[in-house]
């Protein structure tokens, strides 16, 4: 079950999907996902986080966050768009600090597949403070060692420019709220993670997420 909230952007999200076919937009396809994926994440409880009411403002907050940017990237995607009027007008510039969350957040969907199936494997975990983390490098390839380090960084810093947007957007928050922010992406992060894939609950122990 979604949240009430999130009915009308997925209603959105399907409306796009659904005129994106061509084979050079599958790029744009996948960070449409990421953008719905993200917008999941008040859906069911966290995994190992007691949710209070502040906790629940910050989720919103990401969230929103999330979906403020989602509708940029579907600006992004074309040079000219349509305006409130009905009106096709050419595309504004972003502040730099919006485009450059938006190119994470692109570069972020485009590297899903294989950040999956890291986690598929065991080899990545989702840990607690939002990023990613190699859990097993015994199990990479030596000639992979190098592919699969620079992903790690790569996902890792488009996180970073995401929670430091969440932080720069929201004039309640200041740099010393970012451990509860990278908490609450950890937290969704968790909540998201499919059964079996390694997670690092908050107090730092690491799990196999469970079925159910």
């Amino acid at each position: 079950m979604f949240c009430s909230e999130q009915r009308p952007l997925l209603g959105q999200m399907g409306t796009v999907m659904a005129r994106i076919r061509s084979p050079r937009n599958m790029w744009f396809r996948q960070c449409l996902a990421l953008c719905s994926m993200a917008a999941l994440g008040c859906s069911g409880p966290l995994v190992g986080v007691t949710v209070v009411d502040e906790k629940t403002a910050l989720e919103n907050q990401v969230l929103g966050t999330y979906q403020e940017l989602s509708q940029e990237v579907l600006l992004v995607a074309s040079v000219r768009y349509i305006d409130p009027e009905g009106k096709l007008v050419a595309r504004p510039a972003l502040p730099p600090g919006k485009e450059a969350a938006i190119r994470a957040m692109q570069r972020s969907a485009f590297n899903k597949d294989d950040i999956d199936r890291l986690k598929a494997q065991g080899i990545l975990g989702e840990n607690n403070v939002g990023g990613v983390t190699i859990v097993a490098p015994d199990k990479i390839a030596s000639d992979r060692q190098s592919f699969v380090t620079n992903l790690v960084d790569e996902e890792n810093t488009d996180r970073e420019v995401l929670m430091q947007r969440i932080l720069a957007t929201n004039e309640k928050l200041t740099q010393q709220d970012m451990p509860k922010i990278r908490g609450t992406f950890a937290a969704l992060n968790r909540d998201r993670a499919r059964p079996g894939d390694f997670v690092q609950l908050e107090e730092g122990t690491w799990i196999q997420k469970p079925q159910g």
